[in-house]
């Protein structure tokens, strides 16, 4: 009764922090490894309703990940679940029921849902026992599932989850998931700012963003776990992070039209144009209320910059983008090197890649083979050299990104 009433504290105690997030992305991951840790769960995987699939967002597994190298993650496949009550999650989604299996190979074959081994199989992994919780509205509607797999007792072993881990996970999802509405809310509002720089940049879609932003989190992720960073400011940081790299380009709703539109290369004086979206972004954040606004302002002003000093806007002064202390011709002093602020070179390396790899007005979509070796060469000139090995040290999490993301453009 004590460690009953202990948890439930705990999970009471999580709500304060749950708040404290705002992406969609980084508060669903969040979810899945607080309801695991609620019950001892040793993996576990979180769904998003997309009309009637269920898609896979994230999928944990301490046994998993103690094989791997230190600092790297878990590589999941990107797949769906009809909302069906053929299987354990649609089941819950189907139903809003949770449902507890205790063996997922002892399913009894009059049960209306079953388990599909080849998930164990591909993963290399022996699932048992199964959790399944609906994040379900005070209005009934559905918005994903949990599934946590296999819980563990103090001595290692997979057991059951019991009636009381049923209550407990419920508990949670609930509070849990009046948080991701107010997330999911915060991601409509950067959606349709985006949709409005669409309107005028065609290239400035809702999948381009969400890819630069989830593979900018991933190179900071392993950058601050590289240096040292402690894991509350990591956390911290990497919510902001995801949401000020979609707004990365909110600059160029300044930009006239016949540029942004322009079906060809542009001229000198229209690309000097151009450019000035990086200070007209900055100063859309110049009166901060968050850190997220410092983060937002830092990246737009600076996510065009070279670490050879040969890219843009240099030291200017974002309310005027005139120079700050010109260089004798009157031009700005570029910026090189780590003047460059961190999350302005981890937002370039992303944006780049992205773009190489659609199709644009004046170039066909590159291979991923020659993307990453255009990188490559890049590496030390016009990206930060440690950054660029640390993109091709987290490559299979950014891949699953892409593919989390698909192209629309």
């Amino acid at each position: 009764m004590i460690q009953d009433t202990e948890r439930l504290r705990n999970i009471i105690s999580l709500d304060s922090e749950l708040n404290k997030i705002q992406d969609e992305d980084i508060l669903l991951e969040r979810i899945l490894l607080e309801a695991r840790r609620v019950v001892g769960a040793d993996a576990g995987s979180i769904y998003a309703v997309n009309g009637d699939h269920l898609v896979i967002n994230y999928a944990q597994n301490d046994t998993l990940q103690k094989n791997l190298p230190p600092g790297k993650k878990l590589i999941y496949n990107i797949f769906t679940v009809p909302v069906t009550t053929n299987t354990i999650s649609g089941y819950a989604a189907a139903t809003g029921r949770a449902l507890n299996v205790s063996d997922v190979y002892q399913i009894p074959p009059s049960a209306p849902y079953g388990f599909d081994p080849s998930y164990d199989t591909r993963a290399g992994y022996r699932s048992t026992s199964m959790l399944a919780v609906p994040l379900k509205t005070n209005t009934g509607a559905i918005l994903g599932v949990i599934q946590i797999i296999n819980k563990m007792t103090d001595q290692g072993e997979v057991t059951a989850f019991d009636r009381d881990d049923e209550l407990l996970v419920t508990h949670f999802a609930a509070n849990a998931t009046v948080t991701l509405q107010r997330a999911r809310m915060t991601r409509a509002i950067l959606l349709r700012m985006i949709r409005m720089a669409e309107l005028r940049d065609p290239k400035e879609t809702g999948p381009h963003v969400n890819r630069v932003a989830g593979y900018s989190v991933e190179i900071y992720e392993a950058w601050a776990s590289r240096t040292g960073v402690p894991r509350a400011a990591l956390e911290r940081t990497r919510d902001n992070l995801r949401m000020a790299a979609m707004l990365h380009d909110a600059g160029k709703v300044a930009i006239s039209d016949t540029i942004l539109k322009k079906p060809g290369r542009f001229t000198e004086d229209e690309y000097n144009i151009m450019k000035t979206h990086t200070w007209q972004g900055a100063r859309l954040f110049l009166d901060k209320q968050s850190e997220f606004d410092e983060l937002a302002q830092e990246v737009a002003l600076n996510h065009h910059e070279n670490w050879d000093g040969s890219g843009y806007p240099g030291h200017v002064d974002i309310q005027t983008g005139e120079p700050i202390d010109p260089n004798p011709d009157g031009s700005a002093r570029g910026k090189a090197g780590t003047e460059i602020p961190l999350f302005g070179r981890i937002v370039a390396i992303a944006d780049v890649y992205d773009a190489l790899l659609s199709n644009r007005v004046y170039k066909d979509a590159w291979t991923e083979e020659d993307a990453l070796a255009e990188l490559k060469r890049l590496r030390g000139t016009k990206f930060d050299p440690d950054l660029i090995d640390i993109f091709f040290q987290v490559l299979p999490n950014i891949q699953t990104i892409t593919e989390r993301y698909a192209r629309e453009d």
